[in-house]
Parts: structure tokens; C-alpha cells; sequence
């Protein structure tokens, strides 16, 4: 990109010589410039090219997320656009050959999800998918509404790196730890044996709800990754206080107003 730049800004010092020199000829005049306008787009693309690659790389590119969709506004329609989202990212990552793991959900009551939490692991997945936290709005006729009016719902995205047990130091005894009994299909296991974990941690006030796994030990291993995740996401947001609030800018409070994209449905 820097030698097609700089072969640019000559070509361009060239086109305007010619200028100079055809100034009684109206076609050369005419060619020359053309040129020489064309090579100024050129070099203003490139500049930007440049600018981009010059930038320093954020350290956190390489690490694998955690992905957490909400339901926002919107009712049961919000809880089946959190469902969508949740498979649009999911074949997205397998399109990448990712390896996408749930890890906590909360079913909506018209399907879909009021929560969801994917695990994402590959190649550069944080660098990729950075960009798609905020809200997403949708503007379509919802399979709940049978008058055929059009309706406009949203859901969250956050996206979290993935950070090691050393980076994020937690008190065991802020930890408050209880287990339940699994629910839906899974075999003779279910409703029998507590494997779900309910961590709750006292001083974020972060609640973990994780039935993935078909033991009580996954269970917590997973629930203690997602808390991790989000305070790690915590301490990012307090280092950038004064840049900006970076929770605030991924999720805001999941009004329509928010978006970061729009999503409209044709008949």
C-alpha cells in the first residue's frame, strides 16, 4: 500500500506538470486533470489504508469471547429476535470453522431466548466480532402478531474476551454458590441429580445461571468462566472511564433508539 501511495503523490505531481505544460491545449488540459483527480481519490483512499494499518493492534484481537445476547424491548418478539441473533452467530462462527459452545440460557416463554451465552473459540474471533456488540433493532411482522402489523423489537449484544484465571482475581467468599436440578430433555439424569449452578457474586451483584453441562463440577467451571469474562469486562470499562464507557456503548439499556444496526423484514 505505501509504494502505491507514493507512486500516487509522483503520478499526481506529474499530471499537474502536464497541466502547466498543455495550457494551450484544451484536450491535453482536459486529460491532465482527469488524471490528476483521479489519482487525488486514490491517494485519499489510500491514506486511510495507511492510517488503519499504522494503528496499534488491540492486544486482546487473538482471544477467544464470550458472546451474551438479550432480549430487549419488544416483548415476545424481543426473546424470538434474541433466538435469530443467537443462530445468525452461531453459523457465522462455523462458517469461520469455529468452535461455538452454549453455555448458559434462559429460554423466552414464545421461543427464543431472554439470555444467551456462547463460548466462541478460533482464530482472531474477538478481532472479528468486536464490532457487532450494541443493540440490533428489527422492524418485521412477528409470527405473534396476527393482525399483519409491522413491529419493532430489539436485543443486546455484548462481546467479552475470554481472560485466565490470573488476570481476574476473585474471593472465594464473595461467591455465593447454590445448586438445582436440571430441566428439559437429557436422559434419566435430569430432574434427579442437582448438576445446574446458580453463582451469584456479591460484590458485582452478577448472577450466573449454568445448565449446559451434564455435571454439577462442569457446571461451575463454566459458571466461573462467564463471571471472569464479565468482570474482566468490568475492569476494561474502569481503566477507559474517562475514554469512554464501554458497556455502556456495547448494550446500553436496549432501547430502540440505541442500535448499532437495523434489521428490516420484506414480505
Amino acid at each position: 500500500a505505501y509504494e502505491q501511495y507514493v507512486e500516487s503523490v509522483e503520478g499526481l505531481e506529474d499530471a499537474k506538470e502536464m497541466v502547466k505544460e498543455a495550457a494551450g491545449d484544451p484536450d491535453m488540459v482536459e486529460m491532465a486533470q482527469e488524471e490528476a483527480n483521479q489519482l487525488k481519490a486514490t491517494i485519499a483512499e489510500l491514506e486511510e489504508k495507511l492510517t488503519i494499518l499504522l494503528l496499534p493492534s488491540d492486544p486482546l484481537d487473538e482471544r477467544n469471547i464470550m458472546l451474551e445476547v438479550r432480549a430487549g424491548t419488544g416483548g415476545d418478539e424481543a426473546g424470538i429476535w434474541a433466538g435469530d441473533l443467537t443462530r445468525m452467530y452461531t453459523r457465522y462462527a462455523e462458517g469461520e470453522g469455529w468452535k461455538v459452545t452454549p453455555l448458559s440460557s434462559t429460554n423466552a416463554d414464545a421461543g427464543g431466548y431472554k439470555e444467551m451465552v456462547l463460548e466462541i473459540q478460533g482464530e482472531k474471533v474477538y478481532s472479528k466480532l468486536k464490532w457487532e456488540a450494541g443493540v440490533h433493532r428489527v422492524q418485521r411482522v412477528p409470527a405473534t402478531e396476527s393482525g399483519g402489523r409491522v413491529h419493532t423489537s430489539t436485543a443486546t449484544v455484548a462481546i467479552m474476551p475470554e481472560v485466565d484465571e490470573v488476570e481476574v482475581d476473585i474471593d472465594p467468599t464473595e461467591i455465593e454458590l447454590s445448586t438445582a436440578r436440571s430441566g428439559g430433555a437429557g436422559g434419566q439424569n435430569v430432574n434427579k441429580v442437582e448438576t445446574a449452578v446458580d453463582l451469584l457474586h456479591k460484590p458485582s451483584g452478577i448472577r450466573i445461571f449454568c445448565t449446559e453441562e451434564r455435571s454439577q463440577l462442569k457446571n461451575k467451571v463454566r459458571a466461573m468462566q462467564i463471571l471472569r469474562a464479565k468482570l474482566f469486562e468490568m475492569k476494561m470499562e474502569e481503566q477507559q472511564a474517562e475514554i469512554s464507557s464501554r458497556r455502556k456503548l456495547q448494550v446500553g439499556s436496549g432501547s430502540r433508539s440505541e442500535k448499532i444496526r437495523t434489521y428490516n423484514y420484506k414480505d
